[in-house]
């Protein structure tokens, strides 16, 4: 279908801007940028409301891994989702992702906390996908101080859904697995030349290829083992015995068909995976809902299927 018309103005909105690319911008650059379209565009009515929120630290392999905590509006103990941000491994915080942590919270009636793993360029692979392993781990051992249950799921966008994807993995084989995943418009397979979706939407909606090289170099830096699962989950030795999944997608993106394939590849593993695509939608719509009512719907829609698996 159209790209959504309203997506299409705050596509406008950016160009019109005057804002530099990322791929021809700083880290330092990129990461002010992205945190004044997040957190600082957001009004204070737009703000999903929770119960509490808190700032903690958990033990990492290099130092205390800051986190932030939110809490429904729930009585009891109640599932806990380990949440990791996007922004391509080098941009991104706890901020930025701010409401999308919120919105995950009240949809699910779920704990949702926050890892503010360590950035590329200055951390690279895999720094911050160990940061995100003990981090889950750590949250697993501590859900119930935590104000959650025996349950913990885990979700992620773009970034952060790799990081989700290769957490399921790597606590799956350490006898810990969680429960379920979300994995908004994951990338989960830099080790591939091409998908259909990166030729046909790789420049103007957002997202495009020159910044998806320009991320994937600070990331992997020297590291260049691009089929090590750590970095493409999707070349895992093994999908099996899984946590089920909520895979989200968007139709305008360029990891579009990098999501749709790993959806189809847990299935083909014995998993259980259910595979939204969004019609319209463009790379970061899961933060465009306040400007998008059809976002709007495909958010809530993923979340409470997510909820479903959850509870």
């Amino acid at each position: 279908m159209p790209l959504d018309p309203h997506l299409a103005g705050v596509l406008q909105m950016m160009a019109n801007s005057g804002a530099k690319p990322i791929h021809d911008s700083t880290p330092a650059e990129s990461r002010a940028g992205y945190l004044a379209l997040t957190a600082g565009s957001l009004t204070d009515d737009q703000r999903v409301p929770v119960a509490s929120t808190q700032d903690i630290t958990i033990p990492g392999p290099a130092g205390a891994i800051p986190a932030r905590i939110y809490r429904p509006e729930a009585a009891g103990p109640v599932p806990t989702v380990v949440y990791f941000h996007g922004g391509g491994y080098v941009i991104g915080n706890l901020e930025t992702h701010e409401n999308i942590c919120r919105e995950i919270c009240r949809g699910t009636q779920a704990v949702v906390v926050s890892v503010d793993y360590r950035l590329a360029p200055e951390h690279p692979f895999p720094a911050g996908i160990e940061d995100a392993v003990a981090a889950a781990k750590w949250i697993v051992a501590h859900a119930k101080e935590l104000g959650g249950n025996s349950t913990v799921g885990v979700a992620g966008d773009s970034a952060g859904g790799n990081f989700s994807a290769v957490v399921t993995q790597q606590l799956r084989d350490a006898g810990t697995p969680l429960a379920a995943q979300l994995l908004i418009y994951p990338a989960v397979d830099h080790s591939a030349a091409s998908y259909p979706s990166m030729d046909q939407n790789g420049k103007g909606y957002f997202l495009e290829l020159d910044t998806m090289a320009w991320f994937i170099n600070h990331y992997l830096g020297s590291n260049a083992q691009t089929k090590d699962p750590r970095y493409a989950p999707l070349q895992a030795a093994s999908l099996a015995n899984l946590p089920p999944a909520v895979v989200l997608t968007a139709e305008f993106d360029p990891l579009r068909d990098q999501g749709a394939a790993y959806a189809q590849a847990l299935r083909a593993a014995g998993g259980q995976a259910e595979l939204i695509e969004g019609p319209g939608m463009i790379h970061g719509f899961f933060d465009m809902g306040r400007w998008s009512p059809a976002a709007q719907a495909l958010i809530t829609q993923s979340i409470e299927r997510f909820k479903l698996l959850l509870h």
